[in-house]
């Protein structure tokens, strides 16, 4: 491949993962510019580690969306990075049991009965702050920012030309819904003049992030290490995606345990700065597959663009601006996709509802997380995602199987 070709390649995968990257941290209150830096030294880091051999790029995860939007309001931004650098461990943790037992090792802890119902409930516990943000309200409904005949109007269309783009969309437009649902709504916001330009107006050109130092509160930590189970388990889904693309098998080289790592030291090194958890971008690999761009070092490009970009106070700015019921139409779609998700991890893999083990882990485990459960001793509490996440695992582990499902722990 010609060198010259490499950046513009690069910047070009920027540009199919920028929607997704920079809507995770509108919705969660973190800084769109960190986002777009840990991002990109986040993909450096996971090709350290994985010896730049997988063509993948790494930005924000939606799946710890509900998680910090809750530690967010409870313990601040500082100690949800400390949490979040936790449930990077996790990562290394379950690398190293790969290491030492192999892949089917998660296949069995972590099967589809217990990390489906878990994805469910991150996708539909949502669906209120959806709806409320869809409407011109805060998250919570507290607050009305959008008069509701506007609001209504700019979530609808955001939502309909998401959909219209990921089902009608030809080449690589088709992997930028998220995009297009956003300049789609944005134009309306601008048609109707409910838009402050101050904000980019007052930002320099060129500006440091609002990095964020992490703090340690063992509240948070404890709420956030569950949380990173799903993500894991999607991680596999992912390499086995990248690798059926360029039939290369990366599960083997460089090896599960490196690319869990990599992901891991990723997620760590962006809650130092105050980031999004990192995870491989699925738009991205779609992009790798249409332009059958297998080259890794286009990833470099494309996480040298990204941090370049984090300095430009001026788009940090711009991202602000967006109207939060834009926002709210595409996470009516993207929180029901994520359930979706975790529904279609159930029936891909054949899990048997008729079979009462089976309906009472994913029963409890909805109603759990859905209904906001919560399990406390004095000042600990579980509740929410982390709280399914284990009930999930426990009543898997103890509760005894058929002949047919019936398989040790290596």
């Amino acid at each position: 491949m010609n060198r010259l070709m490499l950046p513009l390649q690069g910047a070009q995968m920027l540009f199919v993962a920028f929607g997704a990257l920079v809507l995770m941290p509108l919705l969660t209150g973190l800084d769109t510019n960190v986002a777009l830096f840990t991002a990109g030294v986040g993909t450096l880091l996971f090709q350290l580690i994985t010896k730049r051999q997988v063509p993948v790029f790494l930005a924000s995860s939606f799946a710890f969306i509900a998680p910090i939007l809750y530690g967010v309001q409870t313990w601040g931004i500082p100690a949800t990075m400390g949490g979040l650098m936790a449930a990077g461990c996790v990562y290394l943790i379950l690398a190293s049991l790969v290491k030492l037992r192999g892949d089917g090792f998660i296949k069995r802890l972590l099967p589809p009965v217990v990390v489906g119902p878990v994805i469910i409930v991150i996708g539909l516990g949502l669906a209120p702050v959806a709806v409320n943000m869809a409407l011109g309200k805060s998250g919570d409904g507290s607050l009305v920012l959008v008069d509701a005949d506007h609001a209504l109007i700019l979530s609808l269309a955001s939502l309909l030309a998401t959909i219209g783009v990921a089902i009608f969309a030809k080449g690589i437009a088709k992997l930028m819904p998220i995009l297009a649902g956003i300049i789609v709504g944005y134009t309306l916001g601008l048609a109707f003049g409910i838009i402050d330009f101050t904000p980019v107006q007052q930002a320099k050109w060129l500006a440091l992030p609002n990095f964020v130092a992490p703090e340690f509160h063992w509240h948070a930590i404890a709420f956030m290490i569950p949380v990173a189970i799903a993500p894991a388990v999607e991680h596999i889904g992912d390499i086995l995606a990248i690798s059926n693309v360029t039939g290369k098998d990366y599960m083997k080289k460089p090896g599960l345990h490196r690319t869990l790592s990599g992901d891991g030291v990723a997620t760590i090194a962006a809650s130092a700065f105050g980031g999004p958890p990192n995870t491989t971008y699925s738009e991205v690999t779609g992009a790798v597959t249409l332009t059958k761009s297998f080259d890794p070092r286009i990833m470099t490009w494309t996480a040298i663009t990204a941090i370049a970009l984090a300095f430009v106070g001026k788009l940090g700015a711009l991202m602000q601006t967006i109207p939060v019921p834009v926002m709210g139409g595409i996470m009516c779609l993207l929180f029901g996709s994520i359930a979706a998700v975790g529904l279609n991890s159930l029936i891909k893999n054949h899990v048997d509802l008729s079979e009462p083990r089976n309906l009472c882990i994913v029963g409890v485990t909805l109603v759990f997380g859905i209904g906001g459960m919560a399990f406390g001793i004095g000042s600990f509490s579980l509740t929410g995602i982390s709280l399914c996440g284990i009930v999930a695992i426990t009543m898997n582990l103890i509760l005894p199987q058929t002949k047919a499902q019936a398989a040790p722990l290596k």
